[in-house]
């Protein structure tokens, strides 16, 4: 049986990402450096995971449609709409912009976006008779396919007067968000940036949803690796430049505990009926630290 022969590129030779560099002058360098930390035991993430240039160009194009939906929603929110409202203009705005809403028919999900109000920690299914409250918060979770690209983020939304205690909540977890995105730079890991969200999280006494995080996301929906918001510093995967994935973690007032409503199989509730807060955005690790590409 003949054995399968070891592909060697030669510094000089085109680099496979397809740049049109010099591999020397591309991604010599950082696959040099992928071998070091994993000689040492690091989780250095394969290298499909890893964004090549032109892709990442196209799931750009995909985030500018995700974006503009996310500001569209932010500017016609209001009491008394119907959630089913809110995915009627999701799905419309992306159909109008070229794109696909990611979520709908995606493993049965019936719907264009997910709408988590108030006690719903995610996976909100819209709905004619779910209708805005003076006081609710809202999580609106919107992910756009373009030519077969994808991008994924979510706000929240505070609906008239909101109490000074949840308004807290989505002001603690969208700032979570961004303390963990400071430590997202090249050659650390991803629990660098779990720890410093986690930390700040358990600091103004709420608790992080552990079984449910972000993900990677560009060529697919959901791609490896799981993002938590439990690891600790100098854990987890390799930050590698061209790595992308969600920072999103589900911040909830009480216990961590949560529930999906058997009715539906995809509707998911804290244990103890207190609200629940979520922000998320699409970041890609690049050469000299981050690039938000989604948010």
């Amino acid at each position: 049986m003949l054995g399968k022969a070891k592909i060697v590129i030669g510094r000089n030779d085109p680099c496979p990402c397809g740049s049109g560099k010099k591999y020397k002058m591309c991604h010599q360098a950082i696959d040099q450096k992928m071998v070091e930390f994993a000689r040492k035991g690091a989780y250095v993430p394969s290298k499909k995971l890893l964004k090549k240039p032109a892709e990442i160009e196209k799931i750009k194009e995909s985030a500018k449609i995700n974006v503009a939906v996310l500001d569209y929603i932010a500017e016609n929110i209001k009491e008394g709409m119907t959630t089913a409202e809110i995915d009627k203009m999701v799905h419309d705005k992306t159909i109008d912009m070229g794109g696909i809403p990611a979520p709908l028919n995606y493993g049965g999900f019936p719907k264009s976006v997910c709408t988590s109000i108030n006690d719903v920690v995610c996976h909100g299914i819209p709905s004619e008779h779910e209708v805005l409250k003076d006081g609710d918060i809202i999580n609106v979770d919107v992910s756009t396919i373009l030519d077969g690209y994808y991008s994924d983020s979510s706000r929240m939304f505070c609906i008239g007067n909101v109490s000074e205690e949840n308004k807290k909540l989505v002001e603690v977890t969208k700032k979570a968000v961004e303390l963990g995105l400071e430590q997202v730079k090249p050659w650390g890991f991803l629990g660098d940036m779990g720890q410093a969200v986690g930390d700040y999280i358990k600091e103004n006494g709420y608790s992080v949803v552990e079984d449910i995080g972000g993900h990677g996301v560009g060529l697919e929906f959901h791609e490896d690796p799981f993002v938590a918001y439990t690891t600790k510093r100098g854990t987890d995967m390799l930050l590698v430049p061209g790595l992308m994935f969600t920072i999103e973690p589900m911040v909830n007032m009480g216990t961590k505990e949560h529930f999906t409503e058997e009715s539906n199989g995809w509707v998911v509730r804290t244990k103890d009926g207190k609200p629940s807060a979520q922000w998320e955005i699409q970041v890609l690790v690049t050469e000299t630290g981050h690039e938000v590409i989604s948010w």
